[in-house]
């Protein structure tokens, strides 16, 4: 049995946004070929996310000088708590599926804000004497981004979407990246139903190999 970890962050209901409706296409079928699957979902927009303020930064700067967590202040404590929580949870996790909409070339920054909980000194990277090393390396880690856009910006240089996702996966050590996408739907209207029918296809496909 596999944990899958399962992270949305669409501010749209799910009938109405394009990247949860594939999103929700493909964890169907995923359960139904692996249904002993654990699945922790994590909506960005509705769950708590603790924010890498000034008080989670400082703390975790002087405990990198020696300093223990019991010194800190409460609120650095509480907040690094949570941040501590987040990374050990997504450590833990066998798979990771991003579902995503593209937001002015990006994504969403519920989304960068929820990474930069997991993304974590000690938890998913370790700071080496040749630069940073990610603990998941070499723990057979898979990650799946399903993300919409309604132009085509896949591939070229104006997309801070997608790869930004691979090289932060990839920095924690995640060496098994897929994606699915979903574009020019808004671009080519008349061919939306078409675009949509294929992106559930590869979603479909990719159930049975994730």
């Amino acid at each position: 049995m596999a944990t899958l970890l399962y992270v949305t962050c669409s501010i749209k209901p799910k009938g109405k946004s394009r990247s949860m409706m594939l999103g929700d296409w493909f964890l169907e079928k995923y359960l139904e070929l692996n249904p002993d699957d654990r699945i922790e979902i994590i909506d960005t927009y509705k769950d708590p996310v603790q924010k890498f303020d000034c008080d989670v930064m400082n703390g975790i700067c002087r405990m990198r000088e020696g300093e223990a967590l019991g010194f800190l202040s409460d609120n650095e404590q509480i907040k690094i708590a949570k941040i501590y929580e987040s990374a050990d949870k997504f450590a833990a996790a066998d798979k990771y599926v991003f579902v995503t909409p593209m937001w002015n070339l990006g994504f969403p920054p519920e989304l960068k804000m929820y990474l930069d909980t997991v993304c974590i000194p000690g938890k998913t990277f370790v700071h080496t004497e040749n630069g940073p090393a990610g603990l998941l390396r070499g723990k057979g880690r898979r990650c799946l981004s399903i993300h919409s856009s309604g132009w085509y910006h896949h591939g070229k240089e104006s997309d801070h979407s997608v790869p930004y996702l691979k090289s932060i996966m990839s920095f924690m050590g995640v060496e098994d990246f897929r994606t699915v996408l979903l574009e020019g739907l808004d671009a080519e209207p008349h061919m939306a139903e078409i675009y949509f029918a294929n992106a559930m296809k590869a979603a479909t496909k990719a159930a049975a190999e994730f």
